[in-house]
């Protein structure tokens, strides 16, 4: 099938008992066992029933089928925010004494989670530029256990070559390699096609489409999938919701639609914008203009709908900007079917030093637009108006 159809029907399931046609949501935290013998196995053999919510539950089974098929994984597991996911995956591969390596633009959180908290556990890391594979295996050391890359990246949308880096990986045995492809979804690309280990989407942002829920996924093989459920889900809690699982699933019934337009309208808006005399530079990988523009057409299906943009003027131009923008909502998070727009520096990077910032393009005169699938036309004139203010 292809990816319209898939969304709708893949791992669809209709209820036995009712014949309901959109499946049903199983809001329990418990579920009742036919006798002791069966306690004891299912207990012990989690993926052969269900028990207990925080190890397993219908509604988010379903969703795990169904983004395990999207991303052609063996397996998958949904967790309460994006960063309950990529923290759960992390810490199922690593332990005090290793070295992990990750890029030098990736998500806020992610390199606090990196930079201030895994270094309480005796784990050292190496920031590289992942768009450079070589500075990267330059970089392995012995005890080198983890190989993290965000791409495209967040906020300036660097694409890091996934093949290319999962060669390097490959060649040595007790790495793993992960990739947030929450920029993309699994309608732009599938990084475990392409050589990764596990990857990890933010599920509140493309997936659910309509932010209305915060969750996560990761995606593998079995074995490093059913590491994650047990024990660090097991131990950890970052439990996903059965409602915000339908929820997800809901949304994803129109995530190759959304996907399409997305892309249409942002590229639309970053050539609009790259030819503005009061922007200096757009970050978006559809661009010829953008560093990573042919890695991006080898490995992705379409460019997305996030751009950044540096425009002039500095932080009293992007507040003139963002105080006045009508169809745009100054909010954080991303990928919902409405336009936002957000300062980097100050919301999702915040954990980050200027001087930290400003080596990898994060200026203060920043913005980050995600474009929704509103009338392509009506979001720049918005963008024209509130630039025209400065």
């Amino acid at each position: 099938m292809k990816i319209n159809t898939e969304v709708l029907h893949a791992e669809q399931m209709h209820d036995p008992v009712t014949g309901s046609h959109v499946s049903p949501l199983y809001q329990t935290s418990t579920f009742v066992l036919p006798n002791f013998d069966d306690a004891v196995y299912l207990n012990q053999n989690i993926d052969k029933g269900f028990v207990y919510s925080r190890f397993a539950n219908p509604t988010v089974d379903e969703l795990e089928k169904k983004i395990a098929y999207l991303e052609h994984a063996e397996a998958a597991l949904g967790l309460s925010s994006g960063l309950g996911a990529i923290s759960t995956a992390i810490m199922s591969v690593i332990k005090g004494g290793d070295h992990v390596i990750f890029g030098d633009v990736i998500y806020g959180c992610t390199f606090a989670l990196f930079t201030k908290i895994l270094p309480l556990f005796n784990v050292e890391y190496t920031i590289v530029d992942t768009t450079k594979p070589e500075a990267l295996a330059a970089a392995i050391k012995p005890n080198t256990t983890l190989v993290y890359v965000e791409t495209p990246s967040n906020p300036t949308l660097k694409v890091s070559d996934i093949a290319a880096i999962a060669e390097i990986v490959r060649q040595h045995k007790d790495i793993t390699m992960i990739v947030d492809s929450t920029f993309a979804s699994p309608y732009l690309q599938n990084p475990l096609d392409l050589g990764a280990d596990l990857v990890v989407h933010s599920a509140t942002k493309y997936l659910c489409g309509h932010g209305t829920v915060t969750a996560g996924v990761i995606a593998g093989d079995k074995k490093r999938i059913d590491r994650c459920r047990m024990p660090y889900l097991q131990c950890f809690g970052a439990v996903l919701d059965p409602f915000a699982a339908w929820q997800i699933m809901q949304g994803m019934k129109t995530l190759a639609v959304r996907m399409e337009r997305h892309c249409e309208n942002a590229l639309k808006v970053a050539q609009y914008l790259e030819s503005h005399p009061k922007v200096d530079k757009v970050y978006y990988p559809g661009l010829p203009s953008h560093p990573s523009h042919a890695t991006a057409k080898k490995q992705m299906r379409g460019f997305g709908g996030m751009m950044s943009v540096d425009v002039k003027g500095g932080m009293d131009a992007v507040r003139t900007v963002m105080n006045n923008v009508k169809v745009f909502s100054l909010a954080t998070s991303l990928g919902n079917v409405d336009s936002l727009i957000q300062h980097s520096p100050s919301m999702s990077h915040f954990d980050m030093t200027a001087e930290e910032r400003h080596a990898v393009s994060i200026f203060d005169g920043q913005v980050r637009l995600s474009v929704g699938i509103e009338d392509a036309e009506d979001l720049i004139a918005d963008l024209e108006q509130a630039l025209a203010l400065i």
